[in-house]
């Protein structure tokens, strides 16, 4: 009987690793991806959806502009509300990610929107189209993408993502990345700077410095802006700088927290520069709580099921693997054992009168 079980605790054994082998190989790799059917939180749906990410600016002085019958150019001081939305398409990655693309990426929809709260009027606005990686989360390249940030009727400029934009990977390294940049519309250095912790959850803090340079506005912005801040200018440009730092919980490559320093000036040939933007735009408190706990979550799950549920069914397998073996042993040393004093017990001798004993 203790033979038979030590075989069987043996065969459950070599199931066991195989079972820990095809957790952590197989199973694990697709907790560790992109779903399709992510959904952006909406009134309806508050379970397993992307929730808008909301940054202020407070004492922000920024480009106000109005049209109508009396249009208003001017530059105001105020807080600023920047509401980031994704929103995945499932329908356009089905239809649109085809060949080398198919399985292997999905299409997201961003939509940032820069209110003036003390008015609730929106200052700006962009929409972007770009299909990213599965498991890297970064831009891949592809025909529909796009990034809308002028108003009509001016025409946006072509665009092709590279890098990171709303995502670092899963399994995100102690190492630097390529960043996008919607006003430079290019992917720039971000630079693993250091861990630290943010309401407990550990994560990794990046940094990316962007110097003053100028954009690449059209002739037509350029022109509003002369004609409002300097009549007697022939020319000029705007530049730009940000500082970008992005805390990542490490297991997801999701965001917690992002803090932007941003400063748009115009500088005519003719004038004094006026400033644009000067804006210290950072994730709000709601906003960072909420990525902490949904990132936890994430980061247990993936956890459970690529490190410790693959761990705790190898050894069990190892410990069947030895244990089964040592029965199948011990049980068979019993049997001889038995059957030795079995044997004992029936062993017959004839004396010297020819009697028969046991």
């Amino acid at each position: 009987m203790k033979t038979r079980l030590g075989v069987i605790l043996f065969g459950i054994g070599v199931f066991a690793v195989v079972i820990a082998a095809g957790l952590a190989f197989f199973v694990a790799p697709s907790v560790a991806r992109l779903p399709y059917d992510l959904k952006l939180c909406t009134e309806t749906v508050k379970e397993d959806c992307l929730r808008p990410s909301v940054a202020e600016a407070q004492n922000a002085q920024f480009l106000y502009t109005k049209g109508g019958d009396a249009p208003v150019v001017g530059i105001k001081a105020g807080t600023l509300q920047s509401t980031t939305e994704i929103s995945p398409l499932p329908d356009t990655t089905d239809k649109e990610l085809t060949g080398d693309l198919k399985g292997e990426a999905v299409v997201w929809r961003g939509l940032g929107t820069v209110v003036w709260t003390e008015k609730n009027e929106t200052i700006s606005q962009y929409e972007a189209l770009i299909a990213v990686d599965r498991d890297t989360a970064s831009a891949v390249e592809w025909n529909g993408q796009k990034l809308n940030d002028v108003a009509a009727p001016a025409v946006p400029a072509p665009v092709s993502y590279t890098g990171q934009l709303y995502k670092f990977p899963f399994g995100t390294e102690r190492k630097n990345y390529e960043y996008f940049d919607r006003d430079l519309r290019k992917a720039l250095p971000i630079e693993f700077k250091d861990t630290e912790k943010i309401d407990g959850l550990e994560v990794y803090r990046f940094e990316q410095v962007i110097p003053e340079t100028a954009l690449n506005f059209s002739q037509e912005r350029i022109a509003s802006l002369i004609g409002a801040f300097a009549k007697t200018a022939t020319s000029g440009e705007v530049r730009y700088s940000n500082t970008r730092t992005i805390w990542v919980e490490p297991v997801t490559g999701n965001f917690i927290k992002v803090s932007e320093r941003q400063r748009k000036t115009f500088v005519p040939n003719v004038g004094a520069p006026t400033q644009l933007l000067n804006g210290d735009f950072v994730y709000t408190p709601g906003t960072v709580s909420h990525n902490v706990a949904s990132a936890g979550d994430s980061k247990s799950q993936i956890q459970l099921i690529s490190l410790w549920l693959p761990i705790g069914v190898a050894v069990l397998g190892a410990i069947l693997l030895i244990a089964g073996p040592w029965m199948v042993a011990t049980g068979r040393k019993a049997a001889r054992g038995r059957h030795e004093e079995i044997t004992d017990e029936n062993d017959v001798s004839e004396d010297e009168n020819g009697k028969v004993t046991a």
